[in-house]
C-alpha cells in the first residue's frame, strides 16, 4: 500500500537504535567497578571484624576501615544502577547512574580547586588531622602503621615537630606519665641504622626531653606537615596524572550513559511512531 505524502519512511520492526556495543560496553564497564567495590567492602568488614571492640569505635573518623567500606558501598550501588540500567535499558536508572557520576566528578573538582584557592585552610586542615591522628596513635594499629609507613616515607616526626608526640597520652612528657614511652617517639622516627638486622623499637626513648641539635643525631626532627606539601609540590606532574586516572573512567561512564539514554529515547519513539502508523491504511 502506497505511503501516505510526506510521512517518514518506515524502519523494519527488526530496527532499533540502540547500540549493542554501546549497550554492554557500558555494562561491562559497570560490571568491573561493581566487582571492585565487593572486593573493598568485603576488604573493609574483614579489616572492621579484625579489631577489638574498644579499637573499633577509639577513631572512627580516620578508620581506614570504615573508609573502605562507605566507598566500596557508594559504589556498588552507583554501578549497580549502570549495570542494571544498560542491561535493561532503563532511562530512570540510567539517568540516576550519569547523574551521580556526575556530582561525584564536580565534588572532586571542587575540592581540588578549592584545596589549591585555599592552600593557608587546607594547610590547617591537614594539620588537625595529624594531630588528630597522633593523639590516638596506639588505639587503632590500621592507624599506627599509617603513622609509621608516613614518617619512614618523608623522613618526618610528628606533625611540626617531634616534640609533638607530647599530645599523646604515653609519650607525654608530664612528671605524673606513668608510660614506659614516657617523653619518648615512635620507632619510625628513628634515623635508619645500615645493616640493621633488627629493629630496635626502642630508639626514640627519651628524645623529647633533648634539644633538636642532640636529637637530630638519632632521630628525624622535622615535622611531617612541611615535608608533605614539599613532596606535593615537587610531584604536582604525578598527582595530576592520578586525577587524570580517576577522571577519565567517570567522564566515559557519564558520556556512554547519555549515548545511550539518547538512543533508547529514539527507539522509543520509533515504537510509537509505528504502533500510531500501523493501522493507517495510507501508510
Amino acid at each position: 500500500m502506497a505511503r501516505r505524502p510526506g510521512a517518514p519512511a518506515a524502519y523494519g520492526e527488526e530496527f532499533s537504535f540502540v547500540s549493542p556495543l554501546v549497550k554492554y560496553l557500558l555494562f561491562f564497564f559497570n560490571m568491573l567497578f561493581w566487582v571492585i567495590s565487593m572486593v573493598m567492602v568485603a576488604v573493609g568488614v574483614y579489616a572492621r571484624l579484625m579489631k577489638h571492640a574498644e579499637a573499633a569505635l577509639a577513631c572512627l573518623a580516620v578508620d581506614p576501615a570504615i573508609l573502605l567500606i562507605v566507598v566500596g558501598v557508594l559504589m556498588f550501588l552507583l554501578t549497580f544502577c549502570g549495570c542494571i540500567g544498560s542491561l535493561r535499558e532503563n532511562i530512570c536508572l540510567l539517568q540516576t547512574f550519569s547523574l551521580c557520576l556526575t556530582i561525584v566528578f564536580l565534588l572532586q573538582l571542587a575540592a581540588g580547586v578549592l584545596g589549591f584557592v585555599f592552600s593557608d585552610k587546607a594547610r590547617g586542615k591537614v594539620s588537625e588531622i595529624i594531630n588528630n591522628a597522633i593523639v590516638h596513635y596506639r588505639d587503632d594499629l590500621d592507624l599506627q602503621n599509617l603513622i609509621d609507613f608516613g614518617q619512614k616515607k618523608f623522613s618526618c616526626c610528628g606533625g611540626i615537630s617531634y616534640k609533638d608526640w607530647s599530645q599523646n597520652m604515653y609519650f607525654n612528657c608530664s612528671d605524673d606519665n606513668p608510660s614506659r614511652e614516657r617523653c619518648s617517639v615512635p620507632y619510625s622516627c628513628c634515623l635508619p641504622t645500615p645493616n640493621q638486622a633488627v629493629i630496635n623499637t626502642m630508639c626514640g626513648q627519651g628524645m623529647q626531653a633533648l634539644k633538636y641539635s642532640e636529637a637530630s643525631d638519632v632521630i628525624y626532627t622535622n615535622g611531617c606537615i612541611d615535608k608533605l606539601v614539599n613532596w606535593i609540590h615537587s610531584n604536582l606532574f604525578l598527582l595530576g596524572g592520578v586525577a587524570l586516572g580517576l577522571a577519565i573512567p567517570q567522564l566515559v561512564g557519564i558520556l556512554l550513559s547519555q549515548i545511550l539514554v539518547n538512543q533508547i529515547k529514539d527507539q522509543i519513539k520509533l515504537q510509537l511512531y509505528n504502533q500510531q502508523h500501523r493501522a493507517d491504511p495510507w501508510y
